[in-house]
């Protein structure tokens, strides 16, 4: 692993609502996706936050569609963010329900 890669995992966020309640906040895991995505670990960045790509991509979009102005760019954004939106909010879903039924 490089140097920066090693030193970027030594030095991830706290999450708060984590530190306060002890419970994942629909964004946890974002940051450690994205370190096992740079270290071309694909499978398990899909399975520490699976929005993390279509996130990625989004802001892509956003960014090619303010310097190109697409025909339908707008729309595409819509879409992509709709998607995103719905795998953060299912991911958390589905981890909280698990984590509950651990629990009984």
């Amino acid at each position: 692993m490089s140097e920066w890669l090693q030193w970027l995992d030594a030095h991830l966020l706290a999450c708060p609502l984590k530190a306060l309640t002890g419970l994942d906040c629909p964004g946890c895991g974002f940051q450690r996706s994205g370190l096992a995505l740079l270290r071309g670990e694909l499978l398990l960045s899909l399975k520490l936050f699976p929005a993390f790509i279509p996130f990625v991509f989004t802001w892509l979009l956003l960014l090619a569609h303010l310097r190109f102005r697409f025909n339908k760019g707008a729309l595409y954004l819509r879409i992509a963010f709709i998607f995103t939106a719905v795998l953060v909010f299912g991911n958390y879903f589905i981890k909280t329900t698990l984590l509950l039924q651990q629990l009984h």
